[in-house]
């Protein structure tokens, strides 16, 4: 998981060397967390919050197919 965010997270962005995922991993529960170059951090969140809503429904659902639950914090 922590790849597949890294990667869409790197995709996104213009400093794709700034990114940075660690994951917190949990019995059931794995929290990702997302750190970009504080100007890029619109371009990861998009409009109204579109973005970053379409990389978790994407998390949610490779979460999904693993029988585990991972949720993404952005961190400024």
């Amino acid at each position: 998981m922590k790849e597949l965010i890294k990667y869409i997270s790197q995709a996104l962005v213009d400093n794709p060397e700034k990114v940075e995922v660690t994951e917190v991993v949990g019995e059931q529960t794995s929290v990702i967390e997302l750190r970009v170059a504080k100007e890029d951090l619109g371009k990861v969140i998009g409009k109204q919050g579109r973005t970053a809503k379409a990389i978790r429904t994407i998390l949610s659902a490779a979460s999904a197919k693993i029988h585990k639950r991972s949720v993404l914090e952005i961190i400024e």
